[in-house]
């Protein structure tokens, strides 16, 4: 539901000009919904909230591009905050099809209920059987790489002082092995 009173393009004007307070009035008024479209497309509350502070940068650093004439304001941030959830995604931190029936689905509140409610917990157990039979075939730094980014969700710097290992290797490492996971689980 869209609040009635809230000027989105005249807070982005104000933002375009320099104003602080105009760009905490947006996030205050939004937040907690980007927070939510970012965590249905990532999947993990540490990045969904990493993508909601790049987007709000954005934000600050593009207001002056915002044209009303192509859209309304409300709908120029949330698409900034999907786009940057998306790059996310493309950039490594988890692999899925981003295509537009996709990203609407992930994004639909209703699907991704549906889609838990239908879940077989059964079927369930044994993908995650499946999964730990995958992991255990990659190498041990492709295999802490996806664990370190999937279940504790660092990003790929703080892998990297981890491992003690370059950022382009981690990212290398994680690339390759969620490829290998994919054709290991179909």
């Amino acid at each position: 539901m869209v609040p009635q009173d809230f000027d989105y393009e005249a807070a982005l004007s104000s933002c375009a000009q320099g104003n602080r307070q105009a760009l905490k009035s947006i996030y205050l008024q939004e937040s907690r919904h980007l927070l939510g479209v970012a965590m249905r497309i990532v999947r993990r509350r540490q990045a969904a909230e990493d993508v909601l502070h790049d987007a709000f940068l954005k934000i600050w650093t593009r207001a002056a591009s915002f044209d009303g004439a192509r859209g309304s304001g409300r709908g120029w941030i949330v698409s900034i905050v999907r786009n940057q959830a998306l790059n996310l995604i493309r950039d490594g931190e988890r692999e899925v099809d981003v295509s537009d029936e996709r990203l609407d689905e992930l994004v639909s509140t209703e699907s991704l209920q549906r889609s838990s409610q239908m879940t077989d917990a059964f079927e369930l157990r044994a993908d995650l059987g499946r999964l730990h039979d995958c992991l255990s075939h990659l190498d041990i730094p492709k295999r802490n790489s996806i664990l370190y980014a999937y279940v504790d969700g660092c990003s790929h710097s703080e892998i990297a002082e981890r491992l003690k290992s370059p950022l382009g290797t981690v990212k290398a490492w994680i690339k390759r092995g969620m490829s290998t996971l994919k054709e290991c689980m179909t």
